[in-house]
C-alpha cells in the first residue's frame, strides 16, 4: 500500500501542493486526476523525493529513499523523454539494468513486454513520443516491481497504444501491485481505473472508488418516453420539476426521483412506455468536482 501524508510544496506564484494525504491501495488501478496546474506532477515528485517540501510518503511503510533495491520496489515514469537520443533502446535498458543489479535477461522479456523488439537496435532519438513512452514504461517494469508510479503513461501512443497499455496495467494490478497512473484521458481512465485521486489547486478533491465519486458528482435525470410529452411536461412543471424535450421526443426530468415522476404522469392520466434514469459519465463528474480549482477556463466566443 502507498500511504501519502500531508505532501506540501509551495512556489512563489502560489501553484503548489497543499497538505494532500491519500492512501492508493494494492490490486487495482488508481487513476490520478487533476485539471492542468492542479500539482500532479509535482505530488509525484513530492512522492519520489525528487522535490522538497513536507510531508512524507511510504511504500509498504518505508519511504522511497529507504527502500533497500529502489528498482524491484518501485517502477517510475515521470519523463519519457530523459534518454540519451544516441543511445539505443537495448543499450539504455542495459544500462539501467546494470545500474540496478538487475539479470540482462530483463532487457529482452520487458523489450517484448512493451513490444520494442524490432526496434531494440534503434537510436532513441528517432523514436516517436509513443515509442518513447514504451521505453519509459519498459524501464518502468525492469525490476518487475511491486509498485509502479506512472505520470502520463498513454501519452503519445495510438487508440491501439492506449488499449494496450490499459491492458497491460489492470493484468499487472490483477497480480496484486499497486499502480498509481495520472492522466488527462478521462474517458480512458472510467475505462481503466477502480480507485480514483481527484486534486484540484494542490488541494484534495476526492478519494475513492471511480463508482462512488461519478455518483457523487454527476448529473442524474430521469428520461420519459411517451406518446403525450406535452401533456406530461405541463404536469411536470405543475409539479415543480424542471424539464425540457430532447431531440427523439424523449422528456428529460431534472431529478433522480424516477417515483415522483410515474406519480405524476399517473395523476395526469399520461401513459409511459419507458422511464429509467440516466447518469452522466466521468468528465461531467470531474467537471464539476473541479470546476473552482480551473486556472486557465477559455469563454465561449
Amino acid at each position: 500500500m502507498i500511504v501519502a501524508e500531508g505532501l506540501t510544496r509551495h512556489y512563489r506564484g502560489g501553484a503548489g501542493v497543499e497538505d494532500l494525504s491519500f492512501t492508493v491501495r494494492p490490486g487495482v488501478v488508481t487513476g490520478f486526476l487533476g485539471p492542468n496546474g492542479a500539482g500532479k506532477s509535482t505530488t509525484i515528485r513530492l512522492m519520489l523525493g525528487l522535490e522538497r517540501g513536507a510531508g512524507r510518503t511510504t511504500f509498504g511503510g518505508r519511504t522511497y529513499a529507504q527502500v533497500a533495491d529502489p528498482l524491484r520496489a518501485a517502477g517510475v515514469l515521470t519523463d519519457a523523454g530523459a534518454i540519451h537520443p544516441a543511445r539505443t533502446a537495448a543499450a539504455h535498458l542495459r544500462m539501467v539494468a546494470a545500474g540496478g543489479g538487475l539479470p540482462a535477461r530483463r532487457v529482452r522479456e520487458v523489450l517484448a513486454t512493451v513490444g520494442l523488439e524490432s526496434v531494440a537496435g534503434r537510436p532513441a532519438g528517432r523514436f516517436s513520443l509513443g515509442m518513447k513512452q514504451r521505453l519509459g514504461l519498459a524501464t518502468a517494469l525492469l525490476g518487475d516491481p511491486e509498485y509502479l508510479i506512472l505520470d502520463e503513461p498513454a501519452n503519445g501512443l495510438d487508440p491501439e497504444g492506449v488499449r494496450w497499455i490499459r491492458d497491460l496495467l489492470r493484468r499487472l494490478a490483477g497480480e496484486g501491485r499497486t499502480v498509481f497512473a495520472s492522466s488527462h484521458l478521462l474517458a480512458e481512465m472510467s475505462l481503466l481505473a477502480e480507485d480514483l485521486i481527484v486534486i484540484g489547486d494542490g488541494r484534495l478533491v476526492s478519494a475513492g472508488p471511480l463508482d462512488e465519486f461519478v455518483a457523487r458528482h454527476a448529473q442524474a435525470d430521469v428520461v420519459v418516453r411517451t406518446g403525450g410529452a406535452p401533456a406530461l411536461m405541463v404536469a411536470l412543471t405543475r409539479d415543480g420539476l424542471r424539464v425540457r424535450q430532447e431531440a427523439d421526443g424523449e422528456l428529460a426530468v431534472d431529478t433522480a426521483d424516477t417515483e415522483r415522476v410515474a406519480a405524476v404522469a399517473a395523476r395526469a392520466g399520461v401513459g409511459v412506455r419507458e422511464l429509467f434514469v440516466r447518469r452522466s459519465g466521468l468528465e461531467d463528474a470531474f467537471l464539476a468536482a473541479t470546476a473552482a480549482a480551473v486556472r486557465h477556463r477559455g469563454e465561449p466566443s
